[in-house]
């Protein structure tokens, strides 16, 4: 049969073009783990423990005055640490806890455990990952919390152990079940043989937390056994950044004028350690995606935005219709990248009505939201609207940390 006047062409080479694919493929992907800048991640981590704290020299020392006589049997200890975000809670007991089963070795078995609360805010769930780290095949089932807490004691005592007990995050917890574990942990050694099974850290961003317990408890932790982290200072961050990037990155391939610019935003910002190493490896990145082999202060991203950084200042001296418009949006940023100018305009409604407080007109609202631009507390940009002509605003605060200048303007808005 005829092919119908149908002219059939050479097919198309298929394997070729999957072979020019692959190649396409091959190229982009060679950018990952290049290593131009990062020889190793770990280190922009959070959670990596360097084995020396910049800046927290002598709150490592009041703590450890805290532990004095920890290395009798006996003894017990406690400790309540606070502090903002970022202020190196955190990184500051488990360095600790590290540092002291290192100097106790020969003389005292400690056992270390962390419990994140926000992770695990009840009280049998703390007391699962607890009794887990001291066993792996501890039940998660069937026994009451006196029940569990007395089989982490018998664990203890039969391997000749202390436990030194991290509860981070501890507020969340003690909102939620009360302070009832803790009055328990605290016990763990009455009316049974032998003392000295459990020491307690606990730590929170909520610097009232000691107000949350009990009076009982309060006796028994003792005022003089809290420990308030402060925010860290310009010089402090660019330490920390320094200290990460010698341990994650090349030598040379990160300039002082880089780690300044860092520990210059990070201490406007809040004097957040996180958010300096969150600049930092912002900007290894973009040179790893640029191909070169050093990062350059252009990297650092919110200098690209503005180069002027927010003052606290800025925000005290706001009217008060301006930070309940702020407000609402920090809110909004704690967990979105950006919010668009309706939903900032709702959240100002919102938080007007927790305020007791009439909005303004939508003119009046634009004013604030433009004053607000002009001072450098949040950056703007236009996109066309899927509703109607008009065009939405997007709104981020580059420039800072939402948590932190919201926590600000709740705190003054509370002592009225």
């Amino acid at each position: 049969m005829g092919n119908h006047g149908v002219v059939c062409g050479p097919k198309p080479n298929m394997s070729k073009n999957i072979e020019i694919d692959k190649q396409v493929m091959a190229d982009y992907l060679d950018r990952i783990g290049a290593g131009k800048v990062l020889v190793s991640k770990e280190p922009l981590s959070y959670d990596w423990t360097p084995s020396e704290l910049v800046g927290r020299e002598g709150e490592l020392s009041e703590l450890a005055s805290m532990f004095f006589g920890i290395e009798n049997h006996n003894v017990s200890c406690r400790a309540v640490v606070t502090g903002n975000v970022g202020s190196g809670k955190t990184v500051l007991t488990r360095r600790f806890c590290m540092d002291i089963s290192s100097k106790l070795e020969g003389r005292r078995k400690v056992a270390t455990a962390h419990v994140n609360c926000r992770s695990h805010p009840s009280t049998s769930q703390v007391l699962q990952q607890i009794a887990l780290s001291l066993d792996s095949g501890h039940p998660e089932r069937g026994f009451s919390s006196g029940e569990v807490i007395q089989s982490i004691r018998r664990n203890l005592r039969s391997h000749g152990e202390h436990l030194l007990l991290i509860l981070d995050e501890v507020d969340v917890l003690v909102r939620r079940d009360s302070s009832d574990l803790i009055y328990k942990l605290l016990r763990i050694d009455e009316d049974q043989d032998g003392e000295g099974s459990l020491s307690l850290i606990m730590v929170s961003q909520d610097d009232s937390l000691f107000t949350l317990f009990e009076k009982a408890i309060k006796s028994r932790l003792g005022q003089s056994n809290t420990l308030h982290m402060k925010s860290y200072r310009a010089n402090e961050l660019k330490g920390i950044a320094r200290q990460r990037y010698e341990a994650a990155c090349r030598p040379g391939s990160v300039s002082e004028e880089v780690l300044e610019k860092i520990g210059i935003f990070a201490e406007e910002s809040g004097g957040d350690a996180r958010m300096a190493i969150e600049l930092l490896e912002g900007a290894i990145r973009r040179a790893e995606m640029g191909g070169r082999g050093d990062v350059l202060e252009e990297d650092v991203l919110p200098s690209k935005i503005r180069s002027a950084s927010v003052e606290p200042n800025q925000v005290d001296d706001l009217k008060l219709h301006q930070k309940l418009v702020l407000l609402g949006i920090c809110r909004r940023l704690k967990k979105a990248e950006e919010v668009s100018s309706g939903d900032a305009r709702k959240l100002y409604e919102l938080v007007c009505e927790e305020n007791s407080e009439s909005p303004r007109g939508y003119t009046t609202f634009w004013k604030y939201m433009k004053h607000l631009e002009s001072e450098g507390l949040i950056v703007s940009r236009s996109s066309s609207s899927n509703k109607g002509r008009g065009r939405t605003q997007y709104i981020t605060m580059p420039n800072s940390v939402p948590a932190v200048i919201g926590s600000r303007i709740e705190k003054e808005l509370l002592e009225g």
